[in-house]
């Protein structure tokens, strides 16, 4: 606990890339900053999209955290612009694929996150009933079985990794959608304006700080 006696969640959130001006992401961070949530307070943190940097400044927010015990959890948030629903990832990947350049210009292709890791790790976050939460807010939501193989992916599993010997720390990562102006600009179908985002993520943590269990239900699809 910190000096309020409060726990402290870290939220991360990504700087724009690939020519974006914005990502919401960190939007979503930023807007959550200093709020109280289910006792916890949210501490935000912007992360570099660049390989091996992303996951130093994790690293570091981590440490400022930890000495006095005040860690509670960490949400890793990044853009699937892809995507049209708040995607809570259930697996990361021991691997680096870049399909395009981070923002230093650096695109390793078969590289492993970290060395003599295992090939995959499980969120800790309680996927199944964020989602089922979010749903019935009536916010659309979706477990997703990829993470990918490019900086988010790497985020999660550094995270997972680095926090294997604090099973009680909630960890995990979500992907969020493009907003409205970056759909229109792309021509994409899917979108979600940042007011509904930032809600979604404020109920995850809500949930988490409760307590909430995983639900017992089939979440699995085809692919």
């Amino acid at each position: 606990m910190d000096a309020s006696g409060e726990g402290q969640l870290l939220v991360t959130g990504f700087e724009p890339f690939d020519g974006e001006a914005i990502n919401p992401s960190w939007e979503v961070a930023r807007a959550l900053d200093g709020q109280l949530i289910g006792g916890w307070r949210v501490v935000a943190v912007r992360l570099p999209c660049v390989f091996g940097a992303s996951r130093a400044a994790l690293d570091a927010a981590i440490t400022r955290l930890r000495p006095a015990g005040a860690l509670a959890g960490v949400v890793a948030l990044g853009l699937a612009g892809n995507r049209g629903a708040i995607s809570v990832e259930r697996v990361a990947v021991n691997l680096v694929d870049a399909r395009i350049p981070d923002n230093a210009g650096a695109q390793p292709v078969d590289v492993p996150v970290v060395p003599g890791a295992p090939l995959a790790l499980a969120t800790r976050l309680p996927a199944k009933a964020i989602v089922a939460r979010l749903q019935a807010a009536g916010l659309p939501a979706e477990l997703s079985l990829s993470a990918g193989s490019f900086v988010c992916n790497e985020v999660m599993f550094g995270l997972l990794h680095r926090l294997r010997r604090r099973p009680g720390v909630p960890a995990g990562f979500v992907h969020l959608p493009p907003l409205p102006e970056q759909a229109a600009r792309h021509g994409l179908g899917r979108a979600m304006p940042l007011a509904d985002q930032v809600r979604g993520i404020a109920l995850a943590i809500e949930l988490l700080a409760s307590g909430a269990a995983e639900l017992r239900v089939a979440g699995g699809t085809l692919s």
